[in-house]
C-alpha cells in the first residue's frame, strides 16, 4: 500500500466556489485521485481553509503551516508520497508577503517534509484572476496579490529543483473559477486528480 499525504489549503481541502461548503470526497481532486489510483493506493487529505504556508495567520494552530507542520511532520510515519500546495493564502495584501519570505519559508517546509517524506510534489500558488479583486475574498486579496502570484511559481520551481523535489504546476492546465477567482469547480478538480495521476505514475510511484 502507497501512501499519500495531501498538505495545503482551501483547494486541498475542497471549497467550492459556488456555495462555500465541502465538495464531498467523490469530488474534490483528492478524493478523485484516490480512486483512480486504485486500492494499492491511501490517499490522506491534510487541507485546511485560509491555511498560510510561510507566515503566521492570526488564527493560529492548524491554520499557520510553521507552527502545524513541524508537529504534523513529527507525528505521521510510514509515507511515500508528500504532496505540498501551500502559499495562496500568504499572498493576502494582509501579510505584504516578499519573495525572499516566500522562498525561505517553502525551503524550510521541504527540508521539515525530508526528514520523513521520501518523495515530495511541489505545488506552486494558484495565479489569481481579477475575479478575486469583485468577489468575496476582496477583503483579503488586492492587485499586488495577483501580481505576486503570477511570479511564485518561479519561486517554488527553483525551490523545488534546489531541494530534489518534483515540481508540478496546476496553473499551466487550468485556473479558478470565475465565481471568486481563487478556488476551482468540480470540473478542475477532476482534472487535478486525472494530471497529478499521470505525474505520479510516470515521475514518482
Amino acid at each position: 500500500m502507497k501512501k499519500i499525504i495531501c498538505y495545503g489549503d482551501s483547494n486541498t481541502f475542497g471549497y467550492s466556489p459556488k456555495d462555500g461548503i465541502r465538495f464531498d470526497e467523490n469530488t474534490r481532486w483528492t478524493g478523485v485521485l484516490q480512486k483512480i489510483l486504485g486500492a494499492g493506493y491511501e490517499v490522506i487529505n491534510e487541507g485546511a481553509c485560509d491555511r498560510t504556508g510561510f507566515v503566521n495567520n492570526p488564527k493560529g494552530g492548524l491554520f499557520s503551516a510553521p507552527e502545524h507542520f513541524p508537529e504534523f511532520i513529527e507525528r505521521v510515519e510510514n509515507f511515500d508520497l508528500l504532496i505540498l500546495w501551500i502559499g495562496t493564502n500568504d499572498l493576502q495584501f494582509q501579510y505584504d508577503i516578499s519573495g525572499e519570505v516566500i522562498e525561505s519559508g517553502l525551503e524550510n517546509l521541504i527540508k521539515q517534509a525530508k526528514t520523513k517524506a521520501k518523495n515530495i510534489i511541489v505545488i506552486p500558488p494558484v495565479i489569481l484572476t481579477e475575479k478575486v479583486l469583485a468577489g468575496y475574498f476582496s477583503y483579503q486579496f488586492d492587485e499586488t496579490s495577483v501580481a505576486k502570484s503570477k511570479e511564485a511559481g518561479k519561486i517554488f520551481k527553483q525551490a523545488a529543483e534546489n531541494n530534489h523535489c518534483s515540481f508540478f504546476d496546476i496553473n499551466e492546465f487550468t485556473s479558478p473559477s470565475d465565481l471568486d477567482g481563487l478556488h476551482y469547480d468540480e470540473n478542475s478538480h477532476i482534472l487535478i486528480a486525472e494530471k497529478l495521476t499521470a505525474h505520479i505514475r510516470e515521475n514518482i510511484l
